[in-house]
């Protein structure tokens, strides 16, 4: 053992242990908080936010090492370059469908705090890191199960209806009857399948909302007969 550390290099020990702690931090704060969205079947789970904290953590520390061994630059160059990185990683993470309506915000969002998580740990702040993951697992968490309980998730619902009416009045009372319930009517298409008029749009709107929605549908005599088929929730 002795003969191997006489041909290492000279190594400061105590720091190696410190970088090694911080990165062992920011992978394991990145992965409780993945787990969390891995639970909820989230684009970006375990594995990608566990990487990207560590990563944030590792170009943390090497913008600082770099600088200290190579004279004396910028010790946050390198560091620097994570936001806009990370900012990148997350525009692809949000989802605009035809319809009109847009996912992956919270994803996205998760994505940019859980690297400043691991910018904390590789600038060797413990337990501002700690509190942070802590914190934003428990919004996570929380603040979802306050969105199913109270009804507050918005759910995008593909509203389908066939008749022999004209495809104009279809449209017209579509139109109106949305309107009335204070929502905005997206990704209108119209087909003519069997010889029937086929009218398909999407509504944006919480389960409470979808349910006022489809009453009023019924009332109606042009849209009564209709089929609903549930998208995606939004974040």
């Amino acid at each position: 053992m002795n003969s191997i550390l006489f041909f290492l290099p000279h190594i400061n020990w105590t720091s190696l242990q410190q970088d090694l702690l911080r990165l062992l931090l920011a992978a394991v704060l990145g992965g409780f908080i993945g787990l969390e969205r891995e639970l909820k079947r989230r684009p970006a789970g375990l594995r990608t936010n566990m990487f990207i904290c560590f990563g944030a953590a590792m170009f943390t520390i090497l913008s600082s090492e770099l600088a200290g061994a190579f004279g004396s630059g910028d010790h946050t160059r390198i560091a620097a370059q994570i936001i806009p990185g990370i900012g990148f990683i997350g525009a692809g993470s949000i989802l605009h469908a035809r319809s009109g309506s847009v996912s992956g915000l919270t994803t996205a969002a998760t994505i940019f705090v859980v690297a400043s998580i691991g910018m904390a740990c590789g600038g060797g702040f413990y337990s501002l890191a700690v509190f942070a993951g802590i914190l934003i697992f428990i919004a996570l968490r929380a603040l979802g199960w306050m969105e199913q309980q109270f009804g507050l998730k918005a759910l995008v619902m593909n509203y389908s209806v066939m008749s022999e009416k004209p495809a104009s009045d279809l449209v017209v009372e579509a139109h109106s009857v949305v309107e009335q319930q204070g929502k905005e009517l997206r990704g209108l298409h119209l087909s003519r399948p069997e010889g029937k008029q086929e009218l398909v749009f999407s509504v944006d709107a919480p389960r409470r909302e979808h349910k006022e929605l489809m009453e009023a549908l019924r009332r109606s005599e042009l849209l009564k007969d209709f089929e609903v088929k549930a998208g995606l929730e939004t974040e």
